[in-house]
């Protein structure tokens, strides 16, 4: 059972790394606008369409999200 440990530690490792490099894009988007930076994309543009699908989901985007932060906060707090 070492070996899943070790894989879940991995993961909380890349999905902290990922968050990071999100919220690194965010900072460059909105310091340099979307037309200047080629590496990270539309980084805000995706954020707001994702969060533009989870309220026009109603109810059931409102319980998605809920659960995406549940997972995120239970990450922290065992890791």
């Amino acid at each position: 059972m070492q070996f899943f440990t070790e894989i879940k530690k991995w993961l909380a490792e890349i999905t902290e790394i990922a968050l990071l490099l999100i919220a690194l894009g965010v900072a460059v988007e909105i310091l340099f606008g979307t037309s200047t930076v080629p590496f990270f994309g539309q980084v805000v543009a995706n954020i707001t369409q994702i969060l533009t699908t989870l309220g026009n989901n109603g109810l059931v985007g409102l319980i998605a999200l809920g659960i995406i932060v549940y997972l995120f906060n239970k990450k922290r707090t065992t890791a």
